[in-house]
């Protein structure tokens, strides 16, 4: 499983011209699902999505006895009261190694890439988190106002592959 995650003031989806998800300070995160990705790669990856630390702590001077962590990323999405904005998208398994059109033979065919979706938005929902979403296999018009800009790249196989 692949994820792009952004650090957003706000964010949205439009499907011809009606807004079908919207968020406002928090995380828009595009997904994708591989051929070869299980339940497993997709319980790590929503959780490493929902605890990532891309907020800056705001508690400066608090504690005199500790540094300052002000302007530090030490917070998750959960813990500043931000919303994710989850979207499907197959094409973070394009592959231009060959040529100059992408390939997505890894990608997840659609019907189990579309159930994976869905259980994808019901599991991080259980996680507590306000979560909006595009509409699967969708032409979405997405606007996002990044904040910082802070975008993170995350790859379930690699965690497979550090596990040898």
């Amino acid at each position: 499983m692949r994820a792009v995650v952004q650090r957003v003031r706000c964010a949205r989806v439009e499907i011809e011209g009606e807004v079908v998800g919207a968020i406002g300070r928090g995380l828009l995160a595009f997904i994708g699902f591989g051929r070869d990705d299980t339940p497993e790669d997709r319980a790590w990856m929503l959780a490493k999505i929902a605890n990532l630390r891309v907020f800056e702590d705001d508690t400066a001077g608090a504690d005199p006895t500790k540094p300052a962590a002000a302007g530090k990323m030490s917070r998750s999405v959960g813990e500043i009261g931000g919303a994710i904005l989850l979207v499907s998208q197959f094409t973070l398994y394009g592959d231009v190694l060959r040529g100059r059109r992408p390939s997505f033979d890894d990608a997840m065919p659609p019907e189990p890439a579309h159930a994976a979706y869905d259980a994808a938005i019901d599991e991080m929902r259980a996680m507590g988190l306000r979560v909006e979403t595009g509409r699967f296999r969708s032409a979405m018009d997405v606007h996002s106002h990044n904040d910082g800009p802070v975008t993170i790249w995350i790859d379930s196989a690699a965690r497979r592959s550090s596990a040898r």
